[in-house]
């Protein structure tokens, strides 16, 4: 295997660490074990947290159902074979194989980045919230990708039961108590039904403060949610959340959020202190500095064996790259095949062949094309209910319940992290929920600051 990019091994750099970054990485410590064993390839992982995130239990995490450190994969466990960068790249230049990447020593001191050169480049460096110029969203807006933001957001909707616990002013008490979530897709579906459940079971615990004081809002811009179980199962999923005295707004848009006032297109106007956005993604800034082939959205444009097209020794998969599903007819008969969903279930599987490909190149063997029939999809509406639609059949309560757990269980890497999300669910059946918000741990030297003269407590003495 002939490299340019060191001595005698042939170098694959995985850009990103999260769902097809690591996937990938797992599998090319298999599909190359021997390279690896006898010095002649290496794998190098760069991403900016050491861990890779399940996100479809990041809802679960927020309500306090598992711990935010099971829903994380330590990368450095994982891929023991392979090298583990914690930074991040902020160049590419693909014509001379090279990438620079910033780590966070780079940053304490100062040194700049560094260029590392590769044989075979795979882009996985997933997405990120995609944000609108609505006045106010940047200073109070929540997002929701990132095991931080979730736990984040736990603590912040149990101390806003604090404060309306807590105060006199009707008026300070009804932002508290008013949740708006924007984004009628998985992400905000799920996690305002699952932390409207825990809000629910919270409030027992407060004298003065009763299930129906609390408004939670969900603001979809389209006419139906979670578009992937279908429109039959969305608008069960509607009818559910409604039951529950949960206001689903459709065709709706948030106008502004500024003075902690949220104004929506119909013309309702009403205080919140709880603004959470999840109105979609876009692929990662990296991917439009790459100066690879992209298409008209700003994803990676991809043949059907998961290579950048045009681009030789350029791999990618996943929510940034735009795969042609080969088992969906084309639009046209001369027209090209639909892109694939970004979503898990595509991504797990694209890392596979996409790391069985890429150790084909470095052998010189053939590769093959990626094709998977979507099967369906599964979503939790809160503890024992939810909605599916797989291979046809609709389920709904609490069959589609346990179906969206077992499948996300299956689906979690390693079978440590599997055992202890399991023990999880079987002790939270046995015991009451947590409704502790440790909201200090967002700023764990305050305490300390305060003692030591250097905080606001000092300014004000």
């Amino acid at each position: 295997m002939k490299t340019p990019s060191s001595d005698d091994a042939a170098r694959v750099l995985v850009v990103g660490g999260g769902y097809v970054g690591m996937y990938t990485a797992l599998r090319l410590q298999r599909t190359l074990k021997q390279e690896l064993r006898q010095g002649r390839a290496e794998i190098v992982v760069v991403d900016p947290d050491p861990y890779m995130t399940y996100q479809p239990f990041l809802p679960e995490a927020a309500a306090g159902a598992i711990s935010p450190r099971h829903v994380v994969v330590p990368l450095r466990r994982v891929l023991p074979h392979c090298t583990v960068v914690v930074g991040e790249v902020t160049a590419l230049d693909h014509g001379e194989r090279k990438a620079t990447i910033a780590t966070l020593a780079a940053a304490e001191t100062g040194d700049g980045a560094f260029t590392v050169p590769y044989d075979e480049l795979v882009l996985a460096p997933g997405s990120v919230s995609r944000t609108l110029p609505v006045p106010g969203l940047a200073d109070v807006g929540i997002g929701f990708k990132t095991v931080e933001e979730a736990i984040g957001l736990r603590n912040h909707v149990l101390e806003q039961l604090d404060i309306a616990s807590s105060t006199r002013d009707p008026d300070v008490r009804d932002a508290a108590l008013t949740f708006v979530f924007v984004g009628g897709g998985y992400a905000g579906v799920e996690a305002l039904a699952e932390l409207e459940d825990m809000a629910r079971y919270a409030v027992r615990y407060y004298h003065n403060v009763r299930p129906e004081d609390m408004k939670w809002i969900l603001v979809e811009a389209t006419g139906r949610i979670l578009p992937e179980v279908g429109p039959d199962m969305g608008r069960y999923a509607v009818r559910e959340l409604r039951a529950r005295n949960i206001d689903v707004r459709l065709e709706t848009r948030l106008e502004s959020c500024e003075g902690r006032v949220v104004r929506l297109s119909d013309g309702s106007r009403f205080p919140a202190r709880t603004l959470v956005w999840t109105a979609g993604v876009k692929p990662h800034p990296i991917v439009a500095a790459s100066g690879l082939p992209l298409t008209d959205r700003g994803r990676l444009k991809c043949t059907a064996a998961l290579q950048v097209d045009g681009a030789e020794h350029a791999w990618a998969a996943g929510d940034a790259a735009a795969v042609p599903d080969v088992t969906a007819p084309p639009a046209t008969p001369d027209g090209p095949h639909p892109e694939c969903a970004p979503n898990a279930q595509h991504a797990v599987r694209q890392a596979k062949v996409l790391a069985e490909n890429v150790s084909a190149a470095l052998r010189g063997g053939p590769v093959r094309d990626y094709a998977h029939k979507y099967a369906g999809s599964v979503a939790s509406l809160g503890l024992h209910k939810g909605v599916a639609h797989v291979y046809g059949r609709k389920l709904k309560g609490y069959p589609a319940w346990f179906m969206h757990r077992a499948y996300h269980l299956s689906r979690v890497p390693t079978a440590n992290r599997k055992a202890r999300i399991l023990a999880e669910w079987t002790l939270a059946g046995l015991f009451k929920r947590e409704i502790v918000s440790l909201g200090s741990l967002e700023n764990p030297r305050a305490e300390f600051e305060l003692a030591a003269g250097t905080g606001r407590h000092n300014e004000t003495t």
